[in-house]
């Protein structure tokens, strides 16, 4: 059976396009919430867990050791656009462990965001590993690796120290064996392991809340979750979804998208932990898709249906500015009531 329609685009009053994807949402224990399509099919979540894989920087001490701030930390589990700010940061978290970009081996590609990238080329500059989406992840490995005293050369592999505590890690909080079998590797080239939504979304649920970790664990998770919300910027940039929606949520909403349609999240108020796939690895349709199974949860108090506004649709328009159409969620996933 095909999984169900998510999210769909319209032009004028006709729907153009369809979005079909799989959505769950689970408690902390584990106890299923709602659910959407085949959830049980193993997924690449790539980097919707990076909150998951800063947990080894925290629980090892290294990112004390070093003095990492929260803008730092925060960093460390971005996606970000490549603007002066998160390549300045990125290198700030390198020299406080003694190293610098030529350490980091996820590779260089232009800025991300738009503007960051022009502003570059304007300067008559190269990108460097810097302005990489996963610059500040990779900074985090290398304190991580220094921090244990390891040397981080090849901390990408999976036999070093740095991604066997990742693996890990993943593997304890989400409760899904990351075999060789189910590996591939990242964009940033890191290992990538495909594991069920409901397996991410349990561990999401437990990151959210500590529930089933140990002390350390719950510290570190916390801590990242703060982080984040007070420095929503650095995890993405200007514009971008998730700065924009943890921007107005903050702790509320912990929010992260992944590459090819996935996103996953947690709502430590409500101990509830979410991920979603896009089949057709449509980021426009995820987002929406992710706002409309937050918002059906989390619009309880009041105010917090107008907060919800801004993004529970994208408006599509043409190279005059004319509105032409619009991404929208299904009445499948939005929240009871919801018209538009």
């Amino acid at each position: 059976m095909d999984n169900p329609v998510l999210a769909e685009v319209t032009r004028g009053s006709t729907v153009e396009s369809r979005h079909r994807g799989a959505a769950i949402v689970v408690d902390a224990d584990g106890a299923v919430v709602l659910s959407l399509g085949d959830v049980e099919r193993p997924v690449f979540p790539r980097s919707a867990v990076k909150a998951l894989q800063a947990l080894p920087l925290l629980e090892s001490g290294a990112a004390d050791r070093y003095g990492l701030t929260p803008a730092e930390i925060a960093l460390a589990v971005a996606s970000h656009s490549g603007e002066e700010a998160h390549a300045e940061t990125s290198l700030a978290m390198l020299r406080k462990a003694g190293r610098d970009a030529g350490c980091l081996e996820c590779g260089a590609h232009w800025p991300m965001g738009e503007a960051a990238a022009r502003a570059l080329a304007r300067a008559g500059r190269e990108p460097t590993a810097l302005n990489n989406n996963c610059s500040g992840k990779h900074a985090g490995f290398v304190c991580l690796s220094c921090g244990i005293d390891e040397d981080p050369a090849g901390y990408v592999k999976a036999g070093h120290k740095v991604q066997q505590a990742v693996r890990g890690a993943l593997e304890e909080v989400t409760g899904a064996a990351h075999t060789a079998e189910l590996s591939g590797t990242d964009g940033c080239s890191i290992p990538t392991y495909a594991v069920p939504l409901r397996a991410l979304a349990l561990g999401f649920a437990r990151f959210g809340t500590g529930n089933g970790f140990g002390p350390r664990r719950a510290e570190a998770a916390r801590r990242i979750r703060e982080a984040v919300a007070a420095n929503p910027f650095m995890v993405a940039g200007t514009g971008r979804f998730d700065t924009r929606f943890m921007g107005v949520f903050g702790a509320r909403a912990f929010i992260k998208t992944g590459a090819e349609g996935v996103y996953c999240g947690a709502l430590p108020e409500l101990g509830f932990g979410i991920a979603l796939k896009c089949d057709d690895g449509a980021g426009r349709a995820a987002e929406i898709a992710m706002t409309a199974l937050i918002e059906r949860f989390l619009a309880r108090q009041a105010g917090d249906e107008a907060d919800f506004a801004p993004f529970r649709e994208t408006v599509l328009k043409n190279w005059n500015g004319i509105e032409v159409g619009r991404v929208r969620a299904t009445q499948m996933v939005r929240p009871a009531g919801a018209t538009g």
